[in-house]
């Protein structure tokens, strides 16, 4: 955490800026590492239904007004993953 008064607005701004069809799963500072180093350990999982849905958010102007607040206030790294569908029983 370099700046937690930036990063405390990027919180504040960012989360507003999720539409509706996205659902925040996971908000861990200190998930319990059972394998391998963590350089960053926060941990946030927003599931999207689409990555047409995520491209369309992360690109918005409203969430671009928010992005470098983040950028200059935490270290880390942000990734797009592919979910998978729970098998049909």
């Amino acid at each position: 955490m370099h700046d937690q008064r930036k990063h405390d607005e990027y919180l504040a701004k960012a989360g507003s800026t999720l539409p509706p069809e996205a659902k925040l799963l996971v908000f861990e500072l200190e998930p319990e590492v059972v394998e391998g180093p963590v350089t960053h350990p926060r941990t946030v999982v927003i599931e999207f239904p689409t990555r047409e849905s995520f491209w369309g958010w992360y690109k918005s102007p409203v969430y671009q007004a928010a992005i470098n607040l983040r950028l200059e206030s935490v270290a880390g790294t942000f990734v797009l993953a592919t979910g998978v569908e729970p098998p049909r029983t």
